[in-house]
């Protein structure tokens, strides 16, 4: 039998910093009250002995879980295989870590893990949640409020029922999709075709808006629905080929989606850019740099989001926290818009 060295205790930080268990237990559990001379000489202790606080005895005194939940409506097949997902994970896990929260993540498969989720939400295992990659008919929404826990939003919303006070962090879609059809027609193409992504996403219906505003009344064969994904690109630029074999530019939804256009034309015979141009959107590494020609794209800063989805949410908690109030929105917490960025590479 091996002995353990006993974890140390309160009374063991109390000592070695002169102050009471109970100064001890206000500072390291978050209350109130004690004067910054001794916040010092107590953090100093705990760092010196390697105390960890008891998470329960914290929660009873923040009502707070240090924890927040991360709901994809999205099958894990999806979520594993687009780098997308990945980076704006990482953004939302870096900060997350640096104020000392957990990231729990939730999948949904289907519609039957939609009330599993609410009722992990509104069974108080988690202090908020961040929701993105929504479809218009999506029921999420309404049963998170209903379970009650301050939310953040990644992609603009597409209820229009002015009956939420939403909070959301997205790019600017509309716009750089105008950048990328104003890029090829600049080119002198003419026969400019979009695949766009599933059109239940406001993300991928803001990006045909784009594409509408800059082609006016082009040709309504040159735009083909999409899902996203290399494959659903494949598809959809077989269908343009056979249904407008003169298309001479292609902005694509997004990377993976332009990734696999590409790959289609190659099969055909037609050269990227000088026969067909194509402009992706997103600037994911490596599929943007690694596509054959490297793809022109739109960038949006998919990390960045992340991070503000998370910073916006733990800026409404703090605030929960400090007055007690239910983590409704105000004035700070408006919606969050990042520009995007056109990138030029050897694909147009």
């Amino acid at each position: 039998m091996t002995e353990t060295a006993s974890r140390p205790t309160l009374e063991a930080v109390a000592e070695r910093a002169g102050v009471s268990r109970a100064t001890v237990s206000r500072v390291v559990n978050g209350g109130d009250g004690v004067r910054e001379p001794l916040v010092e000489r107590v953090r100093q202790a705990v760092e010196e002995l390697g105390y960890v606080p008891n998470q329960a005895a914290r929660s009873l005194v923040t009502k707070r879980h240090d924890a927040v939940a991360v709901v994809i409506a999205e099958p894990e097949t999806r979520v594993f295989a687009d780098p997308f997902f990945a980076l704006q994970l990482r953004g939302i896990s870096k900060e997350l870590t640096a104020h000392d929260n957990q990231l729990v993540l939730l999948l949904t498969e289907g519609r039957d893990d939609h009330a599993r989720v609410a009722r992990y939400l509104a069974g108080g295992h988690v202090d908020g949640a961040l929701v993105f990659s929504l479809h218009l008919d999506d029921p999420l929404p309404g049963l998170i409020q209903g379970a009650g826990v301050p939310t953040v939003f990644g992609g603009r919303p597409g209820w229009s029922d002015g009956t939420r006070d939403v909070v959301y962090v997205d790019s600017d879609n509309r716009g750089g999709a105008r950048d990328a059809v104003r890029l090829l027609a600049g080119l002198g193409r003419t026969r400019i075709a979009h695949i766009t992504g599933p059109l239940d996403q406001t993300s991928a219906a803001d990006r045909l808006d784009g594409y509408r505003e800059v082609m006016g009344d082009a040709d309504p064969g040159l735009v083909v629905e999409s899902d996203f994904t290399p494959g659903g690109g494949e598809r959809a630029m077989r269908a343009l080929l056979e249904r407008c074999p003169d298309v001479d530019a292609v902005f694509a939804a997004n990377d993976l989606t332009a990734a696999g256009a590409v790959r289609v034309l190659r099969e055909r015979g037609r050269r990227v850019p000088e026969d067909v141009a194509v402009v992706g959107f997103d600037d994911m590494m490596p599929v943007a740099e690694q596509t054959d020609p490297p793809l022109t794209t739109v960038r949006q800063d998919i990390e960045e989001m992340g991070r503000i989805m998370a910073r916006l949410l733990l800026r409404r908690l703090e605030r929960r926290t400090a007055d007690g109030a239910a983590g409704g929105a105000d004035g700070s917490d408006a919606p969050v818009v990042l520009p995007t960025t056109l990138v030029r590479r050897a694909s147009a």
